[in-house]
């Protein structure tokens, strides 16, 4: 039976679902790291971080914080970007999972300051006022009326801006993807997650009908398409 990608999937993804040890769980989370890197996943963010920071003084000090980190992958390159921009960056990940924060430690060279938590976001108290909040590949796993409430969140919280990277539902993606995460002998999950996430994922009238659900109100909030097959939405404040 052909899939169809009219709506976004229900089907759960194995690294929602299934324990595994925290070996299995690093081997999963590096292989993603390798996805991220070879569909410039971080990109985006990092020029959109760029046009954020563009009107600061200079040496002023700004925080992040990611959401949903994983292996640690988009804040370390955010770390670099900071150290290149000469831009004083503190940077805060909170993951839900666990396992995600030894990892993601384990991960992170010596001397690179980044602030790994666990716990739930709506939990989070940040000692002072946040400037941006990120979150890259994670909403894919919210329902609808839990993503409105996230981007509510972020728009209460975040001072100067918020940015979701996330993918894009088709079924280009969605078989080229699958072609090569078998070929390229990726972790289990990532074979079949992979595909999963992109049928789960979303297109730009969905976008549009959970920003007002969360409250904004239209043209608030801009979502851009970025190749290959990435929607992005971003809020500057």
């Amino acid at each position: 039976m052909a899939r169809s990608f009219a709506e976004r999937s229900r089907e759960t993804e194995l690294m929602d679902t299934e324990i595994v040890s925290l070996d299995d769980y690093r081997a999963c989370l590096k292989d993603l790291s390798t996805v991220n890197a070879l569909t410039f996943t971080h990109r985006p963010i990092l020029r959109w971080l760029d046009n954020a920071t563009r009107n600061l003084k200079e040496g002023e000090r700004v925080n992040v914080v990611d959401v949903g980190y994983g292996y640690g992958d988009l804040l370390r390159k955010i770390h670099d970007w900071s150290r290149r921009r000469k831009r004083p960056v503190d940077l805060i990940g909170v993951d839900l999972n666990p396992m995600s924060e030894p990892i993601a430690r384990a991960a992170t060279p010596p001397g690179t300051t980044i602030d790994y938590r666990t716990g739930n976001v709506f939990d989070f108290r940040p000692e002072r006022p946040i400037d941006f909040i990120i979150s890259s590949q994670t909403t894919h796993h919210m329902s609808n009326a839990e993503l409105a409430v996230f981007i509510h969140w972020m728009e209460q919280v975040a001072t100067r801006g918020w940015y979701i990277a996330d993918l894009h539902r088709h079924p280009v993606p969605f078989h080229l993807f699958r072609a090569l995460s078998w070929a390229a002998r990726w972790h289990r999950f990532v074979q079949h997650d992979g595909p999963v996430s992109i049928a789960r994922s979303f297109r730009r009238e969905e976008w549009e009908g959970i920003l007002a659900a969360a409250g904004l109100p239209a043209g608030a909030a801009k979502i851009r398409w970025h190749i290959p097959f990435r929607l992005c939405v971003s809020r500057l404040k």
